[in-house]
């Protein structure tokens, strides 16, 4: 287990990945930078993330993934999760889902920063947050945490953040968010789901998983 402050990187592009990383505590997101320092969010990370299952196999990062807020995660060597997998074929399972899940994800962050409007980028990612925090019992009623300055909900939805502060307090005008230090509220989950165009679906948190929950029921090994 390592913890590591705000804005230090698990990894680095380029570098030599040799373990997965697990976020048991905080925050953290995988970006990509250009040569002029421009960054581009590509995903943010809530504790039970796992960051890059199968990055191990490559010889080299070719993104880079950094803390957000103070960070502790776990360290979870390749041979490790090989062995896991081949003794519990449910872990197996769950990890392969969670696979598909992410790169589900992945292609609606797609269509959010290329179809989108900026109202509907913001709020869409603030569902998705909360529903994903939601899922892991980080929520309380409608208040979730949100610890993501505006320069990065910048860097997630592709826009200056000059017109993310607009937005934002576009928002708070009509009255569809309380966005105050580091919590988010959402009044009305179901009206800015409406306005941002936003289809849970591709979360796949309606139970599909729900089969490889190891509070479902005990794992048990492979008999050979």
């Amino acid at each position: 287990m390592r913890r590591i402050r705000a804005r230090e990187d698990i990894i680095r592009e380029g570098d030599s990945p040799r373990d997965v990383n697990l976020v048991l505590e905080g925050w953290a997101c995988r970006y990509k930078t250009l040569e002029d320092g421009r960054r581009q969010i590509i995903a943010f990370f809530i504790p039970g993330d796992m960051c890059d299952l199968d990055i191990s196999m490559l010889h080299e990062m070719d993104h880079s993934i950094g803390a957000l807020t103070a960070l502790t995660f776990a360290e979870i060597s390749r041979s490790t999760i090989d062995r896991l997998m081949a003794t519990y074929p449910r872990i197996h399972q769950a990890l392969a889902w969670q696979a598909l899940v992410s790169a589900a994800v992945q292609r609606e962050w797609t269509v959010n920063i290329g179809q989108r409007n900026a109202t509907e980028r913001l709020a869409h990612l603030f569902c998705e947050l909360f529903l994903r925090l939601r899922a892991v019992g980080r929520t309380h009623g409608d208040i979730c945490e949100m610890p993501v300055t505006q320069t990065e909900l910048a860097e997630a939805t592709g826009l200056t953040p000059v017109h993310v502060n607009r937005t934002l307090q576009d928002l708070r005008a009509s009255g569809l968010i309380v966005l105050k230090g580091r919590e988010l509220r959402i009044p009305d989950l179901a009206e800015l789901q409406r306005v941002s165009l936003f289809h849970p679906n591709y979360l796949h948190l309606d139970h599909e998983g729900a089969q490889f929950d190891a509070n479902g029921g005990e794992i048990k090994p492979v008999v050979e």
